[in-house]
């Protein structure tokens, strides 16, 4: 199983940026697919989710300028960032997580997004 993050960069504050997670060696439609970021120093913190029929959870810090989303045809799931803060810089990672589990069973490798004028 591989999971593998694109598209981070560094851009100016008010920027978008949009990461892809590429899946292969699962049965992408089957997991519930989540976004985390860690930033220097912190814990590393969940960012949003998608569960297999399209239902979303976002964190406070994403509502309103974050957009998850997922092709089940492409077994990709992708997070769309709006308006991104100095306070988004941070090593993002996706996650994928079977039915009934609590634990994510898998972790992308991360890709790094940087924020700063």
């Amino acid at each position: 199983v591989q999971l593998v993050e694109s598209g981070g960069g560094l851009v100016q504050p008010g920027s978008s940026l949009r990461l892809s997670c590429a899946t292969s060696g699962l049965t992408f439609s089957a997991y519930l697919m989540g976004w985390f970021r860690q930033a220097p120093g912190k814990e590393r913190e969940l960012v949003s989710l998608i569960g297999r029929s399209g239902n979303t959870y976002y964190a406070d810090s994403a509502k309103g300028r974050f957009t998850i989303s997922r092709d089940n045809d492409k077994d990709t799931a992708y997070l769309q960032m709006n308006s991104l803060k100095v306070e988004d810089t941070a090593v993002y990672y996706c996650a994928a997580r079977s039915s009934g589990k609590t634990e994510f069973d898998y972790w992308g490798q991360g890709t790094q997004v940087t924020v700063s004028s």
